[in-house]
């Protein structure tokens, strides 16, 4: 859309930029593979074709997120749930590396997906750490702290992923990791910024106490087309993400 933002679009800027490489597209319409994020972008204004490549790449995956200032799937399309999520933007966040963080790999991945299922974060895959750097933090041998990088678009990189043990919450550990994610980010030149959901006033309390600036409100739509199959546990996720810091 004629002089609109990248964060306007964000997952679009992300799927036709630096996530070029991850896209799954079909005409103007592009998608994450299944396993690694459940997002789908659209250009701003979005037809008829574009909906129904849209439907096309959904088909296989079952149900897909869309994001935006106004997302309004065309009838046919089950919208099967809608959040508001709040994206902040770097305003003076005091990045830091930490010296307890330590680079995850492919090998962790069992550990970060069995850390997600206990702490809700939003959206972890299988394939979700190909999107970028995640850093955690172990105590005993055991993940108890993560957090790293989703969306990447041309001069922006979003924080996600944050989320710590329960038996471990308290410590400042999620904290320590968003500072020195963002201190990674800000290393290639890049500048920080992340979603959270409305209604979570205690993170967004955090995240502004670091000196993250609310800059808009976005919707979340998680939908699927008519031909789509069942996607349940899809929904479970996203209903049950709260983005812990």
């Amino acid at each position: 859309m004629r002089g609109s933002h990248p964060l306007d679009n964000a997952v679009h800027s992300a799927l036709t930029g630096p996530h070029a490489h991850l896209a799954r597209r079909r005409g103007n319409a592009s998608r994450y593979p299944p396993d690694v994020s459940p997002f789908m972008a659209l250009p701003g204004s979005p037809g008829e074709a574009d909906w129904a490549d849209a439907a096309a790449l959904a088909g296989h995956g079952g149900g897909v997120t869309l994001t935006g200032l106004t997302v309004e799937p065309p009838d046919g399309w089950e919208v099967v749930t809608r959040t508001t999520v709040l994206q902040l933007v770097d305003d003076g966040v005091a990045a830091v590396p930490d010296e307890e963080a330590v680079r995850l790999t492919r090998a962790d991945v069992p550990e970060m997906l069995a850390l997600a299922e206990r702490t809700r974060p939003g959206p972890f895959l299988p394939r979700t750490i190909e999107l970028g750097t995640y850093l955690g933090v172990r105590r005993g041998g055991r993940l108890v702290a993560m957090a790293g990088e989703r969306l990447r678009l041309p001069g922006w990189t979003e924080i996600s992923g944050v989320c710590t043990d329960p038996d471990w919450r308290g410590r400042r550990l999620g904290t320590r990791l968003v500072l020195a994610v963002a201190a990674g980010v800000r290393e290639r030149g890049e500048t920080p910024f992340l979603h959270v959901v409305a209604s979570n006033t205690n993170a967004l309390r955090l995240y502004e106490s670091l000196g993250f600036r609310l800059r808009r409100a976005v919707t979340l739509v998680l939908t699927r087309p008519p031909t789509a199959p069942n996607i349940a546990g899809d929904t479970g996720r996203l209903r049950g993400a709260r983005h812990e810091p």
